[in-house]
């Protein structure tokens, strides 16, 4: 029979935890630490913050592509309005970490091929550009009307 290991604060009240560990940290009490759970959240917060910025990048993608190609123009008040939040939205994350506009370019490729899917499969009638057709610039990504040409 295996022996079960004790609770630590963290598995018994994550709130609590947190409490305490910035508590611990305030008080230069380094060795009460909890160090392996505090590497892990640290850790933790890093990739949530690049899935939230991977996720605003796709949405965005989305609508600057349904706004530039597809002919609907009942719609096209709607996308500029969904335009308009995800670019704010990047803009806040960029303003508490610029170094991630490194990463917005670095996955670019990939948002964008996520973003092709998900409009070729609701306007399947529309011809989307199977290249990248916005701008590889960060700050012209986020301030540019593509659809003005």
């Amino acid at each position: 029979m295996e022996a079960t290991q004790p609770q630590t604060l963290y598995d018994r009240d994550f709130a609590l935890w947190v409490e305490a560990t910035v508590a611990q940290l305030q008080a230069q009490d380094f060795a009460a630490v909890d160090l392996a759970h505090l590497i892990e959240e640290i850790d933790a917060l890093g990739k949530r913050q690049r899935k939230t910025m991977r996720s605003y990048l796709v949405r965005l993608l989305e609508h600057l592509l349904k706004r530039r190609y597809v002919l609907m123009s009942d719609c096209y008040r709607g996308w500029e309005v969904e335009i308009r939040n995800f670019r704010q939205q990047l803009r806040l994350e960029l303003a508490d970490s610029p170094s991630l506009r490194g990463f917005i370019l670095e996955i670019l490729p990939q948002c964008y091929e996520m973003a092709l899917e998900t409009v070729r499969d609701s306007y399947p009638e529309t011809d989307f550009p199977i290249i990248y057709p916005f701008a590889d610039d960060v700050e012209a990504l986020l301030t540019t009307k593509f659809w003005e040409r």
